[in-house]
This record gives C-alpha cells, sequence and structure tokens, in this order.
C-alpha cells in the first residue's frame, strides 16, 4: 500500500486524471461485461400475433415478473421458462385467437335477419373454425381459409365450389405432403368440394403442391438425396467418417402417358352357350278296301286291306364360341426411375516405409466387391433397367499431406455465436485499455524526465537528480578553498563532526555545478506550479 502510495504521489495531476478515467473505464466494462454474460439466453415465446393479442400477452408477464424483450413483433422470454409460459399462458386462454367461429352464429337473432346475412355469417363461422384447426398444429403459427361457394345463386348450374388456404409455418416453409392434409381437411368439410380445387398458398415459399398430381411421387432431387444419404450412411460404417464420398444421379421420367390396348385372341375360343333341337315324326297310314258289290252286303268281304307307316327322327345342336379379349389401360405419370447411377469414393490407407515415406495402398478387389453389393441394394439396382453402379478406391487429398490422421480442433475451430464474440471483444478492448492508460503511464512516471540544456550551456558530465545520495555516493570532493566566514555573526558549532559536513559537500557541489543546479530548481518550479 506504501509503494501503490509513493507511487500515486509520484504522478503528474494530468496523468493522475488519466488513470482515474481509464480505471473507471475498466470498471464500466467489466460491469457491463458481466451483466451481459448473466443475462439468460433468450428464445421465441410468440411471433405474428395481432397488437390486441401481443399486448396481452406483455401484461401478462409484466404481472409475474418475468423479463422479456420485443423485437419486430416477436415477443422473446429466458429459453429455461418458455415451454412452461407457454403451457401456463394457454391455461389462461392466452394468445388470444381473433379468429370467431361458430360463436358468430350466436350473435344472430330471428328478426331483423336475412338468409342473405345468415349465410354469409355461416360461411365466416366455417372459415374460422377450419383456421382454428390448422393453427391447433405446432408447425403452423397462423392460419386463413377462405372458401368461395356458389349456393348464394341457385340458378346457376355446374359450379364447384373452391377454396384457398395462406399459411405461416414456424420455421421452413409446409412440404407438399403437408399441404395435401390442409387440402383434404377443407375439403372434407365443405360440401360438393374436392381437394384439386383447394389452393395453399405459403408466406415463404408460395403456392404448394400446385404441380403434384395424385400418385406423383417426390421430385429427382429428393429422390438423389435419400439415396445418397443412405449409402453414405452405409459406406462410413465401413470405412469411417470422412472417407467416402457417394454421389447419386436418378433419372426420372418427365412426360405422362396413357396407354390403352385392346387384343383378340383366335386361338382362344370359349363356349358360352349351347342350344340343342331334337325333332322326331311318326306316320302311319292304314288303306281303305275298294268299294264292290260285296263290300256292300252284310256279310260281304271287302276288298284287299293296304296300311303303310312311316317314322323320322331329325337332331340339331348350335355351340356359341366367344372369341378371347383382354382390354389393357395403362396410365403413366411423371415420376418413375428411367436409370439409375451412382457413383462412390472411398479412401484407402496409408503404409510407411523403413526410410518414413507413405505409400497409398487401395482396398482389396474382395471388399470393394462386397461394398458394391451393399450399394445395390441399398439403391435398388436394376441392370435391366440400365442402371450404374462406379465404386473406386483412391487417395484423398489432404491440406497436411498423406497422412490419414484426424486434425486436432484448434482454438478457431470452436464454435463461436455472435454473444461469445461480443464478450471477446469486450476482454480485449478492457486489456488495451488497462495497459495503454493504465499501466504504461504508471510505468512512465517513475522517474523525473531529463532537464533540458540551455542553449549555449556546457553538457553536463552527469545530469543531477535532485536527490542526495548517501556519502559513498559522492565522489571525493575537494576541499571549500574559501567560503563564507560565519564566525563573526556569533553562531556556535555544536557537536561538530571529525569529517566533512555533508551540507558543506552540497554546498561546494552546487557552487561547483551552477548550470545543473539551475535547472533542477527550475523543474521544481513548474512542476510546483502545475500542482497549483
Amino acid at each position: 500500500m506504501q509503494q501503490l502510495a509513493t507511487v500515486w504521489n509520484a504522478l503528474t495531476p494530468r496523468r493522475r486524471a488519466v488513470a482515474l478515467g481509464a480505471t473507471l473505464a475498466m470498471v464500466l466494462a467489466v460491469f457491463g461485461l458481466a451483466r451481459v454474460a448473466s443475462a439468460p439466453p433468450m428464445s421465441l415465446l410468440y411471433a405474428g400475433l395481432e397488437n390486441g393479442a401481443a399486448g396481452e400477452v406483455v401484461e401478462a408477464l409484466e404481472s409475474r415478473g418475468i423479463p422479456f424483450e420485443v423485437r419486430a413483433g416477436a415477443i422473446f422470454v429466458p429459453d429455461a421458462q418458455r415451454d412452461a409460459l407457454r403451457m401456463t399462458l394457454a391455461s389462461e386462454g392466452l394468445p388470444a385467437n381473433s379468429t370467431q367461429g361458430y360463436e358468430l352464429l350466436d350473435t344472430l337473432s330471428g328478426f331483423g335477419t336475412t338468409s342473405q346475412m345468415f349465410d354469409a355469417a355461416y360461411w365466416r363461422a366455417k372459415e374460422g373454425e377450419l383456421a382454428r384447426t390448422i393453427v391447433a398444429s405446432p408447425l403452423i403459427v397462423s392460419a386463413r381459409v377462405h372458401i368461395a361457394n356458389s349456393s348464394a345463386n341457385p340458378f346457376q348450374r355446374d359450379v364447384t365450389p373452391s377454396a384457398s388456404i395462406s399459411v405461416t409455418a414456424t420455421g421452413a416453409a409446409i412440404t407438399p405432403a403437408q399441404a395435401r392434409a390442409l387440402k383434404y381437411l377443407v375439403a372434407s368439410a365443405v360440401p360438393g368440394l374436392v381437394p384439386e380445387e383447394v389452393a395453399v398458398i405459403d408466406s415463404v415459399a408460395g403456392l404448394i403442391g400446385s404441380e403434384d398430381e395424385p400418385g406423383s411421387g417426390p421430385s429427382a432431387e429428393d429422390r438423389a438425396l435419400a439415396l445418397r444419404d443412405r449409402v453414405q450412411r452405409l459406406m462410413e460404417a465401413r470405412v469411417g467418417a470422412g472417407n467416402a464420398v457417394v454421389e447419386v444421379s436418378v433419372d426420372t421420367v418427365t412426360e405422362s402417358e396413357s396407354i390403352r390396348e385392346r387384343r383378340f385372341d383366335p386361338e382362344g375360343r370359349v363356349a358360352i352357350s349351347t342350344d340343342t333341337e331334337e325333332e322326331s315324326n311318326s306316320d302311319q297310314n292304314s288303306g281303305s278296301p275298294n268299294v264292290t258289290v260285296a263290300s256292300n252286303l252284310p256279310d260281304g268281304q271287302a276288298g284287299g286291306n293296304q296300311s303303310s307307316s312311316s317314322q323320322s327322327s331329325d337332331t340339331r345342336e348350335r355351340v356359341n364360341y366367344e372369341v378371347s379379349e383382354t382390354l389393357r389401360e395403362i396410365t403413366r405419370v411423371p415420376g418413375a426411375v428411367r436409370r439409375l447411377t451412382v457413383a462412390v469414393l472411398v479412401n484407402g490407407r496409408f503404409e510407411t516405409a523403413a526410410d518414413g515415406t507413405q505409400t497409398f495402398v487401395p482396398l482389396p478387389d474382395t471388399e470393394l466387391a462386397a461394398l458394391r453389393d451393399l450399394v445395390a441394394s441399398a439403391v435398388g439396382f436394376d441392370e435391366a433397367r440400365g442402371d450404374q453402379i462406379t465404386l473406386r478406391s483412391l487417395p484423398f487429398e489432404r491440406p497436411e499431406g498423406l497422412g490419414t490422421g484426424p486434425i486436432e480442433p484448434g482454438w478457431f475451430s470452436m464454435p463461436l455465436d455472435p454473444m461469445t464474440l461480443i464478450q471477446l471483444g469486450v476482454l480485449a478492448g478492457v486489456a488495451l485499455i488497462l495497459g495503454l492508460f493504465v499501466v504504461r503511464p504508471i510505468l512512465a512516471g517513475k522517474g523525473t524526465p531529463a532537464p533540458l540544456a540551455l542553449p549555449g550551456a556546457e553538457p553536463a558530465a552527469e545530469a543531477l537528480s535532485g536527490e542526495i545520495e548517501d556519502d559513498d555516493g559522492f565522489a571525493p570532493l575537494p576541499s571549500l578553498g574559501s567560503g563564507p566566514d560565519f564566525g563573526g555573526l556569533g553562531m556556535v558549532d555544536f557537536d561538530s563532526p571529525t569529517e566533512e559536513d555533508p551540507v558543506d559537500r552540497l554546498r561546494a557541489l552546487i557552487e561547483e555545478r551552477k548550470t545543473e543546479t539551475v535547472e533542477i530548481l527550475r523543474s521544481w518550479l513548474d512542476e510546483k506550479e502545475e500542482a497549483k
């Protein structure tokens, strides 16, 4: 403490002011850094709320004493309290949903309400209910539903209703699968509405699913990425992470085709019906006797008795045959895989020779063949389709040479978020201020600057510092030849030492070095004026 006081007293008033200012700045910087470091990380609570709903949420947070921030219409709270706040506010009905559903119909009375007004309120209530159902999904922040119904004009024919959905997702844009789900949700709630007449519009990606047709699958790029990730995981499980590069190209059919085929097979007859008809005729003719006198007598014998008979049979069979017929109708939609190409590059290993040189050794052919079979099974290889798989083992280019060892993570490889960078910058600024404005002035102010030589004065062999040294520090001085005689003044010299008095030596030194003495006195006078 005594040393610190000595250093402080040795400083000039200007340097003392600089030291005080630097110390104050350092304290403020450290205080600000501590406040930033102690502040909890903020996360999103709600975004996209209307002014009234946002005001209610802010009022609820203020009543609970929870710190929050409002950034561009979004409300941020401490990350540790976000989930609990959402559940607590939801139990209180916050944020209030401004979209109204079937409660709109409760305000309608029987008097003064026309059918047009009721229809408008009914469809408005249905739109609100559908919007509430869509917003209930955790992936959707806000939604609006618009239904165009033609029931107001009953004289129109062949007019189908249509609808549109406008959504805002929490993160990225919604996927085509989610858009199809929203279409079926709205179409199922509106009579006569088909999913194809529902348009889904995302606030980020625009119209979703407009090019998709029933039965169409994912795009070629999505299939290629899925296959590449599948093969990449398979390869890295064997050769290690970073030792395999996989690229997949999928050639798909882009045009639609409808084929209708009707084929007859004359050899493939089929009896569909059989008609059998049998006809049998039997005819018998007995001849009558001739008319004579004898035949007219009572006991007379008739002439000759002649008779004849005939019998015939006829069978007819009719068989109806149908020729074999095959009717095929094939509809090919875009998206079918036409050709698949897979390229896989794997790294080998390095062998170190006795002289220290490293030689690349590729994977053996047996292992490459096994890896190729795994890749073929993973991607669904079809040789008849023209698929191709290329698997090679080649050395990877590394910045550190041929070594295959992992790169040790350095200080700069650590992930730094913006807040960490700001804290590091503040620390660097505090250290710089401390070094430049506190330590350096204190160290530089330990000694008194050397006095400037007067014009025309001879340079002194040794500058005087103004301090009285011990006896051993003075060189042997010549005895004073003549000096003021104080004997006549009546002064008595008590305790006269046997040796020369130091005061006399100082007087002699001042007398000998007048120029240096004047400069020392002048510097003392300047310091006193600055102190005033």
